[in-house]
């Protein structure tokens, strides 16, 4: 599959003292040590504390039982059960597209310090720009499926990366090449999520509004691609996508875009798209929350 692009032509934290300086200060988690009170959990959605604190699951369950159930409620405003995603298999592989920023084509952002961070709306390091756009929150809950049991998998690193709403991606697409905004990295929680702070992406010619992501073991090993664990695209849902299309300013040009594709014309999401298919909740006025789980 080809991920192909037509349309691409306040306060900044201090980023000084490296990536090893990030990385301590946001705290290392090993990759398997933190199981130890977790046990084999299956899967019922968004189920996790806001604060990230860590819940004991209230059940196990192996893959051919079904869902069991994780402690911990629903953040506020996330309920829904997205356990049927996680016992049907692995979040689909697909391609980084032409701009991972990941140094398989081109530069290498997880090289940079400034790259672990939960804001992605403004660049960091020497770049200043910002991304505007209608606001986004990113959820993602990563699990383990290489077990008899779903598991969670806490200090996993998850990237985040996708286009502006005029449809440009920084450190590619012209006028962009400088800026390094909609690009992040962050670890999961003991409950396996992450969480970023975004905006709503465009719709550019020959693409379904979509994200990218690649999963790595941890955050010392998010640094090039080479260390990943999969790639993988969410895809945003339909009425969402015409409701911040059709009444926000700057992104009159998605409208026609988005008439021009569908989900079974898309490259990447025509084989399916169940399983990357964000969960939404929120408003064009209040914002959205877009919620994924990530088995892989």
């Amino acid at each position: 599959m080809t991920d192909e692009h037509s349309n691409h032509g306040a306060e900044v934290e201090e980023h000084d003292l490296g990536l090893v300086h990030d990385l301590g200060t946001l705290g290392r988690r090993g990759l398997l040590g933190l199981f130890g009170g977790l046990g084999a959990v299956a899967v019922v959605g968004c189920a996790a504390d806001d604060d990230g604190a860590t819940t004991s699951p209230d059940s196990t369950s192996s893959r051919a039982a079904g869902p069991g159930a994780p402690g911990g409620a629903p953040p506020d405003g996330m309920g829904g059960d997205s356990s049927v995603e996680v016992a049907d298999g692995e979040i689909p592989e697909e391609t980084a597209g032409p701009f991972p920023g990941d140094g398989s084509n081109g530069p290498n952002v997880l090289s940079e310090s400034g790259i672990v961070r939960s804001d992605l709306t403004r660049s960091f390091g020497s770049a200043s720009g910002v991304a505007e756009g209608v606001p986004v929150t990113v959820r993602m809950r990563v699990y383990d499926l290489t077990g008899d049991d779903i598991a969670l998998l806490p200090g996993a690193a998850l990237y985040l990366w996708h286009c502006d709403r005029d449809g440009n991606y920084s450190m590619y697409s012209e006028g962009v090449t400088e800026e390094n905004y909609l690009r992040g990295v962050q670890a999961a929680d003991d409950d396996g999520w992450v969480e970023f702070t975004t905006i709503f992406p465009a719709c550019y010619q020959g693409r379904w509004p979509h994200m990218h992501f690649e999963v790595y073991p941890s955050l010392e090993e998010a640094t090039s691609a080479e260390n990943k664990l999969r790639t993988s695209q969410l895809a945003i849902p339909e009425d969402t996508c015409r409701e911040v299309y059709g009444v926000v300013e700057g992104y009159g040009s998605s409208v026609q875009t988005l008439a021009g594709v569908t989900l079974d014309s898309d490259g990447i999401f025509s084989d399916g798209h169940s399983l990357q298919m964000a969960k939404v909740t929120g408003s064009v006025d209040e914002g959205y929350t877009l919620t994924l789980n990530v088995p892989i």
